[in-house]
């Protein structure tokens, strides 16, 4: 048996006015054909799960494309149409298979395509004939639709936030497909979409309402009959009718059942509505509780959440702990001008850049800092355990460090990473540890590294277009109602 490996993964924010070109992708993964292999084999993600999965089942794997890039504005037509271009080209060079495991995030929206994963599924459908089985793994922050649906095979959706059973997945995907095309399997699907939005800090699946509901996906995925149960919290960042949670069940030729677990998922969703959602602290009252807790303190920047969308270049959270005096505090910005303007001084230097601020008016004004250049570095580093994004290698770009003279310690950064690994501030020789408060541009999917080593986590109500409530933005797409945006009587 051949089967083909594919991924174009890309979570869109919408009220970004950074749109995603080809060098974003070419910056964070694009490998066509056998170059995926060694990139994806060892990674925490689906991409690995399924490479692992092929050789398990003994199928000859056919790599045809995987593309990923930061979270950020929708993705340019041209970039979409070559890189979708370059996957059905490679799908047509590769001669005979017999399934594809295809990774698609489920919240891209590219210029003209507000349901991008549902266009891409189409055309790959279209290419393939009605009945190769097309095996399809989801971001928990999907905004899934009829459409992706209708055009897959089987859906599997991840059940960690943070995302750290990425690979489990991918192997779970390639045991369904080899139940498919050796054991007569027959999937059949059933999707709900509850009138509901979760919280971004409450859908983390560590404990509360969202573990619950986990745990009940869980035990409807072990049902008889039952070939995966998926719920996706969704993705309020992205402005389409398919925004908000979803259920998702795949029975083995029996709609009857899929219809009623994906009903029953729908409503243990629905009862919990209220504790799904949450109200945060502001930037002044997170800092005040930082300021007297006991040891480390990471303050989660939910408006400027780089898994989401965000710059990374808010400046709301440091200009309050300079108000509030609190220091030592560590803060990573994405600041390539700065970043160079310490790399012309030189290690060692006295540097005045004006930091942050610099993407839009959201995110804060810059700053001006004065200290000194600790460190310059390409920026590179790796991650070995599982993390949320399931990544292993990572490039921040040219990166300087700058000890200032109120006691801070500022990392400047050229490419926009996500802070899921310690590694991004251990590879620079900082040690988090040191300090009273870090800022982290995330809302729940830096806990798996930042967690273990903070006497406290602090999700923070930050402005920006990553904000954690979906009170503050307008929306003008999206269907009605959905809860909390319009209550039940």
């Amino acid at each position: 048996m051949r089967a083909a490996i594919a991924g174009f993964l890309h979570e869109s924010n919408t009220f970004s006015s950074e749109a995603t070109t080809l060098r974003q992708f070419e910056e964070a993964s694009l490998h066509r054909g056998q170059s995926l292999i060694p990139v994806w084999e060892e990674a925490h993600h689906e991409l690995g799960g399924f490479i692992q999965g092929c050789r398990d089942h003994d199928f000859e794997i056919v790599p045809i494309l995987a593309a990923w890039a930061t979270p950020a504005g929708p993705v340019a037509r041209n970039t979409y149409e070559e890189i979708v271009g370059d996957m059905l080209s490679g799908v047509a060079r590769s001669g005979r298979i017999d399934g594809l495991l295809l990774a698609l995030h489920g919240a891209m929206v590219a210029e003209g395509f507000p349901d991008a994963d549902g266009e891409t599924l189409g055309r790959l459908r279209a290419a393939l004939g009605p009945e190769l089985p097309i095996i399809l793994s989801l971001d928990m922050h999907a905004n899934i639709s009829e459409r992706m649906i209708e055009n897959a095979t089987a859906t599997v959706v991840y059940r960690t936030y943070p995302h750290l059973d990425q690979r489990e997945r991918g192997l779970e995907c390639a045991r369904i497909l080899d139940r498919v095309l050796r054991c007569g399997g027959r999937p059949v699907q059933a999707l709900r979409k509850p009138p509901m939005l979760i919280h971004i800090v409450r859908q983390y699946t560590g404990s509360g309402a969202m573990a619950e509901l986990m745990e009940d996906v869980a035990r409807v995925g072990e049902a008889d009959g039952i070939l995966s149960a998926s719920f996706a919290p969704g993705y309020i960042y992205a402005d389409v009718p398919e925004m908000g949670c979803s259920a998702v069940v795949v029975a083995n030729g029996d709609c009857s059942l899929a219809d009623r677990m994906a009903d029953r998922l729908e409503r243990f969703a629905w009862d919990r509505r209220e504790p799904l959602n949450a109200r945060l602290p502001d930037p002044a009252t997170a800092v005040r509780i930082a300021a007297e807790t006991p040891g480390l303190v990471s303050l989660m920047d939910c408006g400027d959440n780089i898994g989401g969308g965000g710059p990374g270049d808010s400046t709301h959270l440091f200009a309050e702990i300079l108000r509030q005096e609190l220091s030592p505090a560590l803060v990573v910005l994405y600041d390539p001008t700065s970043a160079a303007q310490c790399r012309a001084k030189g290690v060692g230097a006295m540097v005045e850049p004006v930091v942050g601020g610099k993407t839009d008016d959201r995110h804060g004004q810059p700053i001006p800092i004065r200290g000194m250049v600790r460190l310059l570095a390409e920026g590179r580093f790796t991650e070995p355990e599982p993390r949320h994004g399931g990544l292993k290698f990572f490039d921040q770009g040219l990166t300087a460090v700058v000890d200032t003279e109120a006691g801070h310690t500022l990392v400047l950064n050229s490419l926009r990473v996500m802070p899921t690994s310690l590694q991004q501030l251990l590879s620079l020789g900082i040690d988090p540890g040191l300090y009273n408060v870090v800022v982290v541009k995330g809302a729940t999917a830096p806990r798996a590294a930042y967690e273990p080593i903070s006497a406290r986590v602090i999700p923070v109500d930050t402005p920006g277009i990553t904000q954690a409530g979906p009170e503050s933005f307008v929306y003008h797409n999206r269907r009605k109602p959905l809860y909390p945006l319009e209550r039940d009587s």
